[in-house]
């Protein structure tokens, strides 16, 4: 069995993309901008270097786990994936096509994080089934850490939102 070739950082960090978030599988790392970097580090190895949404975030040993698989399959078995806290993962990285992809399936992405919030009763957060502010908090912990329930009063439906850093 041969070994695959060594695939330049650029066209693995291609690959990187793709990875699924596995909490959120609708969107991917890159979306989410978890990923931060592809890169050769001081010795040679390839590195792939990720911050998570949420410190202490259970899913980054399947993310680790998973971005090593792209690593190996791209012919970097010796490649390491490396946490990098600083600066923190800010809700300013979701990308755009990211933040359709949360409303799309439900959740409503978080604003800007340095943003000034506009005056209004309750959360101001949409929701993403009808569209209405009249929303109010029901749990302040959701399906995982990073994301809370909130409650439509207008369509009397819950909707999950993601923490904004």
């Amino acid at each position: 069995m041969t070994a695959p070739p060594r695939l330049a950082a650029g066209q693995v960090r291609a690959r990187a993309e793709l990875v699924p978030d596995p909490e959120l599988p609708m969107v991917t790392l890159a979306d989410l901008g978890v990923l931060r970097a592809v890169r050769a580090d001081a010795d040679g190895v390839l590195e792939i270097v990720i911050t998570p949404t949420f410190l202490g975030c259970p899913a980054m040993r399947v993310i680790e786990a998973e971005l090593l698989a792209v690593l190996a399959a791209a012919g970097h078995p010796d490649g390491r994936v490396r946490q990098e806290l600083a600066p923190a993962w800010s809700s300013d990285w979701i990308s755009a096509e990211g933040r359709r992809k949360l409303a799309e399936h439900g959740i409503a992405p978080p604003g800007p994080a340095n943003a000034p919030l506009p005056v209004r009763l309750g959360l101001a957060v949409p929701c993403p089934h009808c569209g209405s502010v009249a929303t109010r908090p029901q749990s302040m912990f959701g399906a995982t850490r990073c994301q809370t329930v909130l409650l439509c009063t207008a369509c009397l439906e819950t909707f999950a939102q993601m923490k904004g850093m």
